[in-house]
């Protein structure tokens, strides 16, 4: 789309250089498939959608606090760089449907089913929000989970600007939501699919964690 040559180009030039310059080593990245799927991450730092949308093999919409559209340069700016606006911590659907759109469509969507950034990098995963699975099931397409590690020393709560530190994507096998065995109503499958998930998430963190200089 001719709206999105301006993400092309920063993906291309400036994001490049931020993995470089965050020395960001990906695992994983063959078990993204080649149709509309989520890529749902931990989330402990503002790096984690910059890295993964920098690094991903193909480009990635990501949901972003609509309170960032209250900005009039962010609010230009998003949208051309496969952004979508979310209202966090309510059924969104106008973010539901245009996450559902574009994986019908064949495209990516990152998101993180904690909802906000960790306050304890090293702890377990937070509690997940039934979000990710519902537009995953709503879409009929799997979620690949993704494990952040290093992105806490680069840019954690609290902290105004990011500092250089190495930083790893591990990406893991899809969850298809056929693995959700259909006993139940909508709201017990969107149950099963986010443990999975989340399950999934905590085994590559581990994986990550250990693979760590």
């Amino acid at each position: 789309m001719s709206r999105f040559v301006l993400a092309r180009g920063v993906r291309a030039t400036l994001g490049r250089l931020v993995l470089l310059l965050f020395r960001t080593r990906v695992t994983g990245d063959e078990n993204i498939p080649g149709g509309g799927a989520l890529l749902a991450g931990n989330h402990v730092s503002y790096m984690d959608p910059v890295l993964l949308w920098c690094a991903s093999p193909r480009p990635v919409h990501f949901m972003a606090k609509r309170e960032l559209w209250e900005n009039p340069v962010i609010r230009w700016l998003l949208p051309r760089l496969w952004g979508f606006p979310v209202s966090r911590g309510e059924a969104d659907r106008a973010a539901i449907t245009t996450a559902t759109s574009l994986l019908s469509s064949g495209e990516l969507v990152g998101v993180f089913p904690e909802g906000s950034r960790s306050s304890d990098p090293g702890a377990d995963l937070g509690e997940a929000h039934g979000g990710a699975a519902f537009i995953a099931l709503r879409a009929g397409v799997p979620v690949v989970p993704v494990a952040f590690t290093g992105t806490e020393k680069v840019w954690p709560r609290g902290r105004t600007l990011p500092r250089l530190a190495r930083t790893a994507i591990r990406i893991g096998t899809p969850v298809l939501p056929a693995e959700v065995l259909p006993q139940g109503g909508r709201k017990e499958r969107v149950e099963a699919l986010t443990r999975l998930v989340m399950e999934r998430i905590a085994e590559e963190l581990a994986h990550a964690r250990k693979a760590a200089p």
